[in-house]
């Protein structure tokens, strides 16, 4: 994609406006009963593994369950939490564990989750994200029959659910427990692309060697961390999958339940995959707003940007957002509709580029986590020397066509 100067962008939106609502419906999770050949109707509304309670009920009965969950462990158009609902059925849940951001998703990003108790079920919360504690320990699995893994994920390599994800299955495998995953939609799945992970750069933001964004879900994830050996000493975790019904990796669909508390829009979630690489640099991104990930800026490019906005602290989204209390000038990208941003269907490096060109203080434009993010120090090296989107992106081919020779032997959709 050419640099779009910013003087442009809002006409180019509005011209895209008019092509894309002619040209793809609104995105939308729910589809209408189709007519079958023999005049019946069919039921194509996209369920959830978790939705199919009669495809696992049975085989929970008499197990004493381990539940990795969150906020958006729902069933059902009701929304109620997995949990709940499983307890309500008589099924035994002995512990929960929660991922970043914690059981219930109030927690900041970053923030260190501890163990619990829950109020609302009285069961005991392990997390998997409170001083280094990313890794079930066999104390803390002591007898449980059978793990269930139901959290919504987003599709990108430095999203943490898929590291938690490796740690519980790796887990798993050592204790000897089955591990049966109520498999979701990726809201990214239509997309495969960015830079390959530099092994050395391994990090609970990038632990295998993929694109930030990877087009899987979580259940065929799954099966490449065991197909691919990825599990320390090659150990592998005994899965039972419950699909998705109705799905495929284009579909467009809307979460219904926030991801993390600085997810919170549909475009958010599919702008994160190119957005998030601003964490790695002193720009706010629009953390302590709210419209995070939607805007890009710094107090420094005052009179080069008009357009503005001032993060604050912002309790269970962000408390300490960078540039906190300074009024940025940069870009703003909310009146990006999902419809265009799919349609871009690369990630989108311009941002990145043009806001570097413009900043008048290059030497301090990235930090350290900013690697960590892209997956090696290429794409910075790539950025700072003057190179091209089109150039940068032709240096990702070799390594997209071998991950998605290796991706297509794990995928459960066509």
């Amino acid at each position: 994609m050419k640099i779009i100067p910013v003087f442009l962008q809002s006409a180019l939106i509005a011209v895209l406006s008019v092509h894309t609502a002619c040209a793809n419906p609104a995105s939308n999770s729910k589809t209408p009963l189709k007519e079958g050949k023999n005049g019946k109707k069919i039921n194509t509304e996209i369920m959830t593994g978790a939705d199919q309670i009669p495809l696992y009920f049975d085989y929970l009965k008499g197990k004493n369950i381990g539940m990795v969950v969150n906020q958006t462990s729902v069933i059902g158009k009701t929304l109620r939490p997995s949990v709940d609902s499983l307890l309500k059925r008589g099924i035994s849940i002995k512990k929960v564990f929660g991922p970043e951001h914690g059981f219930r998703g109030n927690a900041s990003n970053g923030a260190v989750v501890n163990d619990a108790i829950d109020a609302k079920t009285g069961l005991p919360i392990i997390s998997l994200y409170g001083n280094k504690h990313y890794k079930p320990t066999a104390d803390d699995l002591k007898d449980i029959n059978l793990m269930i893994f139901d959290i919504q994920d987003v599709g990108t390599r430095f999203y943490t659910y898929i590291s938690t994800l490796h740690y519980v299955m790796e887990a798993c495998a050592e204790n000897n427990i089955e591990l049966m995953i109520l498999d979701r939609p990726n809201p990214n799945g239509y997309l495969v692309d960015g830079p390959m992970l530099d092994t050395a750069y391994h990090s609970f933001v990038g632990m295998h060697p993929i694109p930030i964004s990877h087009g899987m879900t979580i259940a065929e994830y799954a099966r490449m961390i065991n197909g691919e050996h990825w599990l320390k000493n090659g150990v592998q975790c005994k899965l039972k999958i419950i699909k998705v019904a109705n799905y495929s990796h284009n579909m467009p669909y809307k979460l219904p339940v926030n991801p993390s508390p600085n997810l919170n829009t549909e475009q958010s979630v599919l702008l994160y995959p190119s957005t998030c690489l601003f964490e790695g640099t002193t720009f706010s991104l629009g953390r302590g707003t709210y419209f995070p990930f939607l805007v890009l800026g710094h107090p420094l490019l005052k009179g080069i940007y008009t357009y503005s906005f001032t993060p604050v602290g912002i309790p269970g989204m962000s408390e300490n957002p960078p540039q906190k209390d300074k009024q940025c000038f940069g870009i703003d990208l909310k009146n990006y509709t999902p419809n265009q941003i799919r349609a871009m269907e690369h990630i989108n490096l311009s941002w990145l580029i043009e806001l570097y060109k413009a900043f008048p203080d290059k030497d301090h434009f990235f930090n350290a986590y900013f690697n960590k993010l892209a997956g090696g120090k290429e794409l910075q090296k790539q950025i700072t020397e003057g190179k091209t989107e089109h150039e940068i992106r032709a240096s990702w081919e070799p390594g997209l066509k071998q991950f998605n020779k290796t991706r297509s032997k794990y995928l459960l959709y066509n």
